[in-house]
């Protein structure tokens, strides 16, 4: 009988384990710099996808697929679907997905010659997910308010032209959204470059994308 005890209470553990593994809801968070927590004091622990998991606890695992610099526009200086990360968020055959993206954008050299392709190429990144066989959830979020001004990355054209641009693309994709863009209203929960989020802002998105999902 101890022979068989030993046999079977390791199979037993495994298998608990291995059920509470698989019981766990899988969440990607994509975008640029803001997802990956660029600035964000101790990132490790304080960047948006961490502080996500903890107030959605056990039953979820968040992984962060963050890309600093990227952008949905295919021939945007640094497209997201180029990347490796964009590759193992497939991979990771997520239940839901947040999509965090056109910041980058915004910039000059991207905006200026391919906004006519916003929509198309950030539509394509959507599809690639809807097309995944644990047929996830997805949600698109509206960039944070900026408050830099002379910057490369340009608050108005977000505010006007991008922004209009994902909400029709949630319309044509049937994806809901998270208004990001009225979450951090002052400057105080920006680091000094006043485009990156402190760790106390990314934890505000935190609980704005958590309330999105759990609602």
């Amino acid at each position: 009988m101890k022979h068989i005890l030993k046999i079977a209470l390791p199979l037993l553990l495994v298998g608990i384990i291995y059920a509470h593994v698989k019981k766990q809801i899988k969440v990607a968070c994509i975008g640029d710099s803001i997802t990956f927590g660029a600035r964000v004091e101790e990132r490790e622990k304080n960047c948006y996808p961490v502080k996500l998991n903890q107030l959605l606890g056990q039953q979820y695992t968040v992984q962060n697929f963050g890309v600093s610099g990227s952008t949905a526009l295919k021939k945007g200086n640094k497209p997201y679907f180029k990347t490796q990360k964009f590759k193992e968020a497939l991979n990771f055959m997520p239940d839901k997905v947040i999509i965090k993206l056109g910041t980058n954008d915004s910039k000059p050299m991207n905006w200026d010659k391919y906004s006519k392709q916003f929509i198309a190429d950030y539509t394509y990144i959507v599809h690639e997910f809807q097309k995944l066989e644990s047929k996830p959830e997805i949600w698109i979020c509206y960039p944070v308010k900026l408050y830099a001004t002379g910057k490369p990355i340009r608050g108005e054209i977000i505010s006007e032209q991008i922004i209009p641009k994902i909400t029709e693309i949630a319309k044509n994709t049937g994806v809901k959204i998270i208004h990001l863009n009225h979450t951090l209203t002052n400057e105080k929960y920006y680091h000094e470059d006043k485009i990156h989020p402190n760790a106390l802002g990314a934890n505000i998105i935190a609980k704005s994308v958590y309330k999105a999902i759990t609602e």
